[in-house]
């Protein structure tokens, strides 16, 4: 596009805030040093992105830049961060690079968008999805650019894709030589504590490469800094290669061999840590197909164990990961998780007909999760007990076969204690050492109170 467009569509978001970074942009950021922000009726949080922008992108000033993002990366008033980007003659965008689901979004789970030009900027797109390594860095090398920034909304799960992407990619920008830039944006489900089975390495996957509990509790800068000083800058990087990159690990990389990781993050203004998502003032984007609402995402971290059963996950419905069930279940289900009491939440007997994945077209029983106290429901002990009692109650219970269910809770453990008829105390407290580790872990790379 020529200059005269570029000028044309400039000033398309209004100032506001002084931008705080990482430490390469402008000094470390510390919990300590975060300004606290009074919440009331009017406040909104100001991502990273917002940020960057209302500085006149001067951290971006003479760079060539590329942008991992898709249908997430918005502004407060729902225009896309590309869009606004490409129409500002302060930022040199010449590329983006689209993780699973794509770009633009239209890609189902386990799907991308492939390498095109997007026709509302005519950029060139990337596809990310399964490479890592020296393949992705190889990607970035020959888009041209000098920086890679990140800017995509997580849900708060360490087996949702995304932030696996943002290690990724930071792992391959190491190795290219790039500059690596995280915009952040609110955890959905609050930050307040890490919850669940903590990674054992030997399960590593693209649901999870790293030790990292089960609900991680941090944002995706946060992560990016854990990832920086705990993983990637002490050479332990684990990456896939190729298309068995989600099913199992590949090789090990050491991510700094092309140079050490240049990380700068771009924190937000006005959220803390006890906020759910519709206290940011933000609109929700789905992040993907199946996570339509941040009450999704709530009971993602718990309910997506599902996945690694016979019993659908609510995929195909109006409600997935909230509403559960297979072929021959009944309101004994329902009956037995209400029977313990679990805080904040209540079981709904429910019948329902998947539109697609399991039981695509079949009428099936269940339960609907129902949260009534978000600050005391638990999505992870709740996950474990519906696995306990759907085992309990329903005598077609199995796990896949190919013990999925290892991959996303990090390790044999929970599927072992289960099938040996443990209790939901007796599953929950067997990861309680490691996680009591993680959480001591994740206090030095918080930025926000």
């Amino acid at each position: 596009m020529n200059d005269s467009g570029r000028l044309s569509r400039r000033g398309l978001l209004g100032a506001g805030g002084a931008l705080v970074s990482g430490a390469a942009v402008a000094g470390a950021t510390a919990p300590a040093a975060v300004a606290a922000v009074a919440h009331g009726p009017g406040h909104r949080v100001r991502t990273g992105f917002e940020r960057l922008a209302a500085d006149g992108y001067a951290a971006l000033s003479g760079r060539r830049v590329g942008v991992v993002t898709n249908p997430t990366g918005i502004t407060a008033d729902a225009r896309h961060i590309v869009d606004v980007m490409h129409a500002d003659e302060r930022v040199e965008l010449a590329a983006v690079f689209g993780p699973e689901h794509g770009f633009r979004g239209t890609a189902q789970a386990g799907g991308s968008e492939g390498r095109y030009d997007d026709p509302a900027t005519g950029l060139p797109v990337h596809d990310t999805y399964l490479k890592s390594g020296q393949a992705l860095a190889d990607v970035f090398t020959a888009s041209g650019v000098d920086t890679v920034v990140f800017d995509i909304q997580d849900v708060g799960a360490r087996f949702y894709t995304y932030i696996w992407t943002l290690y990724d990619c930071m792992a391959a920008a190491a190795l290219a030589g790039k500059r690596f830039m995280v915009l952040d944006r609110p955890n959905p489900v609050t930050g307040r504590a890490a919850l669940g089975p903590v990674l054992d390495r030997a399960f590593a996957t693209f649901v999870g490469r790293e030790p990292i509990a089960q609900a991680h509790g941090m944002t995706v800068a946060e992560l990016a800094r854990l990832f920086e000083g705990e993983f990637l800058a002490k050479g332990g990087a684990r990456t896939g290669a190729g298309a068995g990159a989600r099913a199992g690990a590949g090789a090990g990389v050491a991510a700094g061999r092309g140079g050490r990781l240049q990380l700068e993050t771009v924190t937000m203004s006005g959220w803390r840590r006890g906020d759910f998502f519709d206290a940011t003032g933000l609109p929700w984007v789905p992040p993907s197909p199946n996570m339509p609402t941040a009450d999704t995402a709530l009971v993602y971290a718990g309910t997506c164990l599902f996945e690694g059963t016979n019993l659908s996950e609510g995929r195909g419905t109006t409600r997935p990961f909230e509403l559960l069930g297979a072929e021959g279940i009944d309101g004994r289900w329902a009956a037995a998780v209400n029977a313990l009491g679990l805080p904040g939440v209540r079981f709904r007997e429910a019948y329902f007909a998947p539109t697609f994945s399991k039981f695509q077209g079949k009428t099936v029983g269940g339960v609907q999760l129902m949260v009534h106290d978000r600050a005391a429901f638990d999505p992870v002990r709740t996950g474990i007990a519906l696995l306990v009692t759907a085992r309990r109650v329903w005598s077609g219970f199995a796990w896949r076969p190919d013990l999925w269910i290892d991959k996303l809770t990090g390790s044999a453990r929970v599927r072992t204690l289960i099938d040996a008829g443990a209790d939901v105390d007796e599953v929950t407290g067997a990861w309680a050492t490691d996680l009591a580790a993680f959480r001591t872990l994740r206090r030095g790379y918080l930025l926000y109170r």
